[in-house]
């Protein structure tokens, strides 16, 4: 994908980051179907990770006070916030999306993080990260979308220190059913562990996520059938990103499974 693509990928992210904040029934729709029920608004987000799911990785990572964790792929924060109000850790949340990152500050200074918690603009393939300075590396449900996974994988062993921690969530892609298609049509990935262990880790836990994609098509399904109501409170320009997106993951089905993977830098 090239700069323009990858623009058009982040307007259409930043005009859907704009609108969450006001679309009650997105965010319903989620803990109903995606996060859980449990899943606290203050730390709301759009991947599929319930609590669950982030105090495994949280417990995975093996964060120490002080400790950095780069949240790549951050949105608006919700996750890496979380984890930062458990344990005295910090934060440097990358997002491509100015609307994310900027909902993303707002809501670390609400929730008195923003003296451990940053976020700034960025790529999985340009951080802007120091060399390795980063102790524990998180995404959620995004690696999928990176133009190249090489060079995301890249990034992440140039900024991870050794004997630090990757804990991601992400969707195989089947690129037959991708073909043709912008963002998941440029570079699909079937499994990410060939890609691990070529960019220098030592992979410790590659499964899939029980209920994964059941859960991401029952939120899809939610999402179309109310339409209407999403239209009106999220505006036409921020629904119609997310439905197309939508339906086209429906349509397509090009997800054969949603993976968790834990790795260490070697």
């Amino acid at each position: 994908m090239d700069d323009d693509g990858v623009k058009l990928v982040a307007d259409g992210y930043d005009a859907v980051y704009d609108a969450v904040p006001v679309a009650p029934t997105l965010w319903q729709i989620w803990l109903d179907h995606a996060v859980g029920r449990d899943f606290p608004g203050e730390y709301s987000h759009i991947s599929f990770a319930s609590l669950a799911d982030l105090d495994r990785m949280r417990r995975a990572l093996s964060l120490r006070e002080g400790d950095l964790l780069a949240d790549v792929g951050c949105g608006m924060g919700g996750p890496s916030l979380w984890m930062a109000a458990q344990s005295p850790i910090r934060v440097a949340g990358i997002d491509a999306s100015s609307v994310a990152v900027t909902r993303a500050t707002a809501r670390a200074r609400d929730l008195a993080l923003a003296d451990r918690c940053e976020f700034r603009v960025g790529t999985f393939a340009h951080t802007d990260l120091p060399d390795a300075t980063v102790d524990g590396w998180l995404s959620l449900d995004a690696l999928q979308y990176a133009p190249s996974k090489v060079a995301a994988i890249s990034e992440m062993a140039r900024v991870v220190k050794p004997g630090g921690r990757v804990a991601f969530t992400a969707f195989e892609v089947r690129a037959d059913a991708v073909a043709g298609l912008p963002v998941l049509g440029d570079d699909p990935v079937a499994d990410y562990e060939p890609l691990l262990a070529g960019g220098g880790f030592g992979i410790e836990t590659y499964e899939e996520t029980p209920g994964g994609l059941d859960r991401m098509t029952a939120a899809y399904e939610a999402i179309l059938d109310h339409a209407e109501t999403l239209e009106r409170e999220m505006g036409a320009s921020a629904y119609g990103s997310l439905a197309l997106e939508v339906g086209l993951t429906l349509e397509r089905r090009p997800y054969p499974r949603r993976v968790l993977a834990v790795a260490t830098r070697i």
